[in-house]
């Protein structure tokens, strides 16, 4: 009967869905400063009538990673004040605290469960060529170098139609449901502090989603194991000025600390054990010709199929940093922005999951597991984590679209369909975890 029910309620909200997928993607905000985003996202949900906990109460401050300075924020804020932001709503996320929780109590005995989507852009410049639909159809990002171009407008358009089924279902449900609204996955920076400000302590069973990712369109995989654990860090190296070419002698060279850092590096030995990546994506270096490099910076990212391997990949990272820095008698010092685990689903909890997807009907192909593809990284697998160590059970969905260009691309865009699906399928999951939970008991 809830099925039913939750399928009856899918079409007041298709196009409202739509609308908010295309006005989220034309003022794209990318991670920490998603202010007219997180704003929007508050007001929706407290009309509906959850209770919300914002900013702070869902962010823990010395957890967050890459946090932009605070005349970038400050900027991002009256900009997104300038684009409609909901002024009343602007200080819980002040400062770049733009994550928020939304909960709806049942009133009723029975587990909670926690459903996670992203909010942030990529810092990428949109396509504006004809040929691109959001500029076709006039909802191409407005803000320069902040573009949709994972899917998250999506994913937060998603957590919206979910909230509102089951809102308008409340009398069928029982246990708790959190929405989790979380800012700044991109460079993996923003679930770590939510997880450690305890946000899914109390999850008994949790989802994360993501669209696209190679899948085909109509296909939905319940638990995907793909993801590598991952960290990104930067370095500075500090040297010393001189003439290149009257005294070099007197000069510490931070650009050729930089350089055998970075050669050093891509020669770790890869791991045995599983698959193993470094990188070295920028190196930035030096005034001028006639001058000895006083200052050098690097991005790099490791990553590794479990989290002992990218554990070990990093740690010889900072073997090689410090043995070029000694080198060429510089200093140096390495800032992690940014950070994932490797999180495996439960394999029970997925089955539930593509049961119901298969019941549901509206897929082409449902899968159970995911163990093959992009080995990308992805930060809710800190709350999966947090879940699983608390008892708990967790599981990253992927639901197959058409893309118009792959992920990070600056033409990326997906058919828009596969909202409906996505946010039917969260509901039913939600709407019937009593039934997976007395099997469980059975068990």
């Amino acid at each position: 009967m809830t099925n039913t029910l939750l399928k009856q309620a899918i079409p007041p909200i298709t196009d409202k869905m739509i609308h908010w997928r295309r006005d989220f993607h034309k003022f794209a905000e990318s991670g920490w400063v998603e202010f007219r985003t997180s704003t929007l996202v508050a007001d929706e949900l407290d009309r509906l009538g959850y209770t919300l906990a914002l900013g702070r109460d869902v962010i823990k401050a010395e957890s967050r990673m890459g946090v932009p300075s605070e005349d970038i924020l400050l900027k991002n804020e009256q900009r997104a004040l300038e684009q409609g932001a909901i002024k009343k709503w602007m200080p819980y996320f002040s400062g770049g605290f733009t994550g928020l929780v939304a909960t709806l109590d049942t009133g009723r005995p029975g587990p909670t469960v926690g459903i996670r989507v992203d909010m942030d852009a990529l810092d990428l410049q949109e396509s504006h060529e004809c040929s691109h639909r959001p500029a076709e159809q006039g909802f191409q990002s407005v803000n320069h170098n902040m573009t949709h171009a994972c899917g998250h407008d999506g994913h937060t358009s998603i957590g919206l139609g979910v909230a509102h089924l089951l809102m308008a279902n409340k009398a069928q449900l029982s246990g708790r449901i959190k929405l989790i609204f979380q800012p700044a996955e991109e460079g993996t920076r923003g679930a770590k502090s939510m997880a450690d400000a305890g946000v899914v302590d109390d999850v008994d069973y949790f989802m994360a989603i993501h669209l696209g990712t190679g899948v085909p369109n109509g296909e939905v995989v319940c638990g995907s194991d793909t993801f590598l654990a991952t960290t990104k860090f930067n370095v500075d190296f500090h040297g010393f000025p001189a003439h290149a070419g009257g005294n070099p002698e007197l000069g510490k060279n931070a650009l050729l600390a930089a350089a055998q850092a970075t050669i050093g590096l891509h020669s770790i030995s890869r791991h045995s054990a599983g698959a193993s990546r470094i990188n070295v994506g920028v190196i930035d270096a030096g005034t001028g010709r006639n001058v000895i490099a006083q200052h050098a910076h690097l991005k790099v990212e490791s990553r590794g199929e479990t989290n002992e391997i990218n554990q070990y990949m990093f740690e010889r990272s900072k073997e090689v940093i410090a043995g070029a820095a000694a080198m060429y008698d510089v200093s140096y010092e390495i800032d992690i922005v940014g950070a994932a685990y490797r999180s495996v689903p439960s394999p029970s909890w997925v089955q539930f999951i593509e049961d119901k997807a298969k019941q549901l009907g509206c897929f082409e192909k449902v899968v159970d597991r995911q163990v093959d593809g992009a080995a990308g990284s992805e930060d809710a697998t800190y709350m999966m984590e947090r879940v699983k160590e608390k008892g708990g059970e967790a599981t990253y969905i992927i639901f197959g679209t058409e893309l118009s260009a792959g992920h990070h691309n600056d033409k990326f865009d997906f058919q828009e369909d596969v909202l409906t699906n996505a946010a039917l399928l969260l509901s039913v999951v939600t709407a019937s975890v009593k039934d997976y939970t007395k099997e469980h008991q059975k068990d």
